[in-house]
């Protein structure tokens, strides 16, 4: 068994056994949601070495509920391993740009893939469990912001998003807030590119990301209207609400609802 296997193994070890709980401040929630801990994978499926950290961050996703702070996690696709001989489907500059605002911040000389972002406040390969565990241990020590949502169906093809994040945690004064929809989970057959004939698997995939409001030391209520993208799959979509310091500071609170048929 290799170095990061162990690792990886240890670190859902003990998401499941509890001890991670064990070192969260007592949490509050907002509609039943715990407070939730962020982790962004900036990914893509020309790199060959991606595939591990998506699988680490499926691995993670899978214990959703099981924690007394929920690990919300997203994963986000660039886009400047399009021209390297596969053109991943779910790839965007949006998501290119959002890293390398991290890469200033975190004072990184170029954008790399995989890489992990907890909370907006810790970065580093994405396929290094051992740094992941640190890092979410580190993140559940500091007190959240619990945040709601609940989605109403408008048309097949709209929902209305109730946002609701409670108050800031004590020094922060104001922060922004994201809505991201997301499809659960996809799998691709690559036909190019360094993982040319692989069949990649997906979780929490970004299709959108949009800045909806700011919010002040005491919280605030939102309502989102959100279109949503066509597919087969109408089940396999999920919201993703953070609040976050401005210039993709810290992340301060999360949620994430999976969307049940009928949603459209």
């Amino acid at each position: 068994m290799s170095r990061s296997s162990f690792l990886t193994i240890n670190l859902i070890g003990l998401l499941c056994t509890g001890s991670f709980a064990q070192t969260a401040p007592a949490p509050s929630s907002v509609d039943g949601v715990k407070p939730g801990i962020l982790v962004e994978l900036f990914t893509s499926e020309g790199c060959s070495s991606c595939p591990p950290a998506d699988e680490l961050l499926r691995q993670l996703d899978a214990q959703a509920g099981k924690t007394s702070t929920q690990i919300v996690v997203l994963g986000e696709h660039v886009d400047y391993w399009d021209r390297t001989g596969w053109r991943d489907r779910f790839s965007s500059h949006d998501y290119t740009e959002r890293q390398e605002e991290y890469a200033r911040r975190f004072r990184i000389e170029d954008p790399y893939t995989p890489q992990m972002v907890v909370d907006g406040s810790s970065q580093f390969l994405g396929n290094d469990a051992g740094r992941l565990q640190n890092a979410l241990r580190e993140a559940a020590s500091h007190k959240k912001t619990p945040m709601g949502i609940v989605a109403e169906e408008i048309s097949p093809a709209e929902i209305l998003v109730h946002l609701n994040a409670g108050p800031l945690p004590a020094g922060s004064k104001h922060a922004d807030l994201y809505l991201a929809l997301a499809d659960n989970r996809d799998e691709t057959r690559v036909g190019g590119g360094e993982n040319s004939g692989k069949s990649l698997q997906h979780v929490a995939v970004m299709r959108s990301l949009q800045k909806v409001g700011k919010i002040g030391a005491d919280g605030a209520q939102k309502e989102v209207k959100l279109k949503l993208p066509k597919s087969e799959s109408s089940g396999n979509l999920r919201l993703v609400a953070f609040v976050q310091e401005s210039d993709n500071g810290p992340v301060l609170g999360a949620a994430v609802k999976v969307l049940e048929e009928p949603t459209r």
